[in-house]
């Protein structure tokens, strides 16, 4: 990760002390499958500031954990191997922090010349 970001791994056995877990100021992010979708650039205007993200049990999380986040997020349509999320979460950031960096790894269908 560039210089001024950080990634910490830190399980819970379940989301009851969740927002406990969370430093007082930090952005709640919990990734759901009823999550609203959001584009790389959407994505990547999260990382202004503290912000923990929370990957949900395979039936999501409870409507009362629901409640105490800031944003219900969904990586994909797809059901994701909680394994294969963390990966998906992680390529994003990372995406997220070039792209605010303003390195050219992140492309999008912007750009003139694209077939998208």
């Amino acid at each position: 990760m560039p210089r001024g970001y950080a990634v910490t791994r830190t399980p819970l056995k379940d989301a009851s002390g969740l927002r406990r877990a969370v430093p007082r100021g930090t952005r709640l992010v919990l990734l759901d499958e009823r999550g609203k979708d959001l584009t790389t650039r959407q994505f990547a205007a999260l990382l202004g500031r503290e912000t923990a993200f929370a990957i949900g049990g395979a039936d999501g999380f409870s409507e009362r954990t629901r409640e105490e986040g800031d944003l219900l997020l969904r990586l994909s349509s797809f059901t994701l191997a909680h394994a294969l999320a963390q990966v998906v979460l992680l390529e994003q950031l990372y995406r997220a922090a070039m792209l605010l960096t303003g390195h050219p790894y992140h492309r999008d269908s912007t750009r003139k010349g694209s077939d998208k």
